[in-house]
């Protein structure tokens, strides 16, 4: 671990039938798709606490702030609760990142291939680099790390494109940050991505 544990942050809306996960309703209907969204979220909670002490996470909530779901992670890890404030992708992930003093880092809750060992290990990266990140498959990202405050890094970013790290990476190198990205990740947005999660051996 670093001198300075960074904060660990996730963003995840509230498990409302049709406005969570819907890209999964095709194989599970509009309920089913909100109980996985809800099974994600718990499973990503989970992992974040092995990582690290509830005292350095934060759960930012959407939808509905006092849900049932994110009452039960408060009370079963002691994680923090905050209200996401509006605006787009980046700007909620850079107001997350700058909540709390020091290094800091963010999940998606969507994203059970991030073990709690990788989160330890961004951790660790995130001592000796300006930025970690975690790439995901689809030319997204599922996690990132940064030393403090890089506001190119999230401002103007083709959010929920094949570009997030393309264009990002392109920053990083046009401010001549230092990074690390310790694996390539996958996250829960289609069927297939369900059923291969689902066909793991042993849930990760």
């Amino acid at each position: 671990m670093p001198a300075e544990t960074p904060h660990l942050h996730l963003l995840a809306k509230a498990p409302l039938p049709g406005q969570a996960k819907t890209r999964l309703s095709p194989l599970l209907g509009l309920e089913g798709a909100a109980n996985a969204h809800a099974e994600l979220v718990r499973h990503c909670v989970a992992n974040a606490c092995k990582a690290l002490p509830a005292e350095k996470i934060t759960l930012w909530t959407a939808l509905d702030h006092t849900h049932p779901l994110f009452i039960e992670l408060r009370e079963a890890f002691g994680v923090t609760l905050s209200a996401q404030p509006e605006g787009n992708l980046g700007a909620r992930v850079r107001h997350a990142l700058n909540s709390t003093p020091g290094p800091a880092m963010l999940m998606g809750s969507d994203c059970p291939s991030i073990t709690s060992a990788l989160i330890a290990t961004c951790a660790q990266q995130l001592a000796n680099v300006e930025v970690v990140m975690l790439p995901a498959e689809d030319g997204g990202y599922g996690f990132v790390g940064t030393q403090q405050d890089y506001p190119a890094l999230f401002e103007g970013i083709p959010w929920g494109t094949q570009r997030v790290l393309a264009t990002t990476q392109q920053r990083i190198e046009a401010l001549g940050l230092r990074a690390a990205y310790p694996a390539t990740i996958w996250d829960v947005d289609r069927p297939e991505d369900w059923q291969r999660w689902k066909g793991l051996p042993v849930s990760m």
